[in-house]
């Protein structure tokens, strides 16, 4: 006879864990923004996946990373002469975002293998659930990666491993969320209206990986001005032929407009959307409201990192709006998904 006392303490254990899971990779995706802001990725230079637990507790191991730091070109180059003091305040972020990125693997992985034990997943479940682990330890790969494309001759972070170690998280993030949403649905309506919410929300990856770029090679600090670049919508320096080229996406001219066209793409898209399922009476109003609104605010800020001079808790809280965005945009897909009409 099934236990309804154990499967109900289950359930609460299961819906505690992925909560706790999303609660940790959004605070992950915030610190790691804030790492990038104040340009403290490189402040570590070497990968302590256990050692590097601890901070620094006394002053000879201080001045034992402050040695690691001035060897790479990022002192060399922009920070040279920098004091103890200043260094800190970047190690800081650094250690701080490599700290949660533990935790969050561990709170999540730990507990997977409890639950496996006790054998309370369906098939399903467990594959989707290792997926996940299987990501949370290719994203610490990432994040290594990413770091070893600044210590030799660059002094920042390959932009195209920052927007892959970026992706990362936050599909990892999208598959936690889902994972809450549909855990208690037995079955999913996908429908033709499914499928274009899902279509939407990969060009919101694209735009976010496109974000990356601008983040990485500091584009956000040319061209301060909208609606137009330098007094033109599209900048002197930009011509669209060129977005054939590789290269012209390691152009932070490139990189901008990109990032501003796809954005008016978005809104474009949504409001297509907002009136098509509007029309066909598919999904009540508030949800469509709640994404619409998610996007105007996630523009407006991308706007005022620009004309603010690149704030930076602006630009923080810039890229905290793309996690509510695609929060919205993953439950209209659940709303949609799961209903009758």
């Amino acid at each position: 006879m099934l236990n309804t006392n154990n499967l109900n303490k289950n359930n609460t254990h299961v819906t505690i864990w992925l909560y706790l899971s999303l609660f940790l990779v959004s605070s992950l995706i915030f610190v790691g923004g804030l790492t990038r802001l104040t340009e403290s990725g490189l402040s570590i230079t070497n990968w302590e996946l256990f050692s590097g637990i601890l901070p620094p507790l006394t002053d000879k191991k201080w001045q034992y990373y402050f040695a690691l730091y001035k060897e790479i070109p990022q002192y060399k180059k922009i920070n040279f002469g920098m004091s103890l003091a200043e260094f800190k305040y970047i190690f800081w972020w650094e250690y701080i975002h490599r700290l949660l990125a533990r935790l969050a693997s561990l709170v999540f992985i730990l507990p997977f293998i409890y639950f496996l034990i006790k054998k309370i997943f369906n098939f399903k479940q467990i594959l989707f659930y290792s997926i996940i682990s299987s990501l949370f330890f290719f994203q610490g790969f990432l994040g290594w990666y990413m770091v070893k494309s600044g210590l030799i001759t660059n002094t920042d972070v390959s932009h195209f491993r920052l927007s892959a170690h970026l992706l990362g998280a936050q599909i990892i993030l999208s598959l936690l969320f889902f994972s809450i949403l549909f855990r208690d649905i037995k079955k999913i309506n996908l429908n033709f209206y499914s499928y274009l919410i899902l279509s939407f929300l990969i060009i919101v990856f694209f735009q976010i990986a496109i974000g990356a770029f601008v983040s990485g090679l500091d584009a956000a600090k040319i061209y301060q001005t909208w609606p137009l670049m330098n007094g033109n919508f599209v900048p002197d320096d930009v011509l669209i032929k060129e977005f054939l080229n590789s290269k012209s996406y390691s152009s932070p001219s490139h990189v901008q407009f990109l990032h501003r066209i796809v954005a008016y793409f978005i809104i474009l898209f949504f409001i297509f959307i907002f009136f098509y399922l509007e029309k066909k009476k598919i999904i009540n109003l508030k949800y469509l409201l709640i994404v619409l609104s998610a996007i105007i605010f996630q523009a407006l800020l991308g706007i005022l990192v620009l004309i603010s001079g690149h704030k930076i808790y602006i630009a923080s809280l810039h890229q905290l709006g793309s996690i509510f965005l695609l929060f919205s945009i993953i439950y209209l897909f659940y709303q949609v998904s799961i209903s009758k009409k």
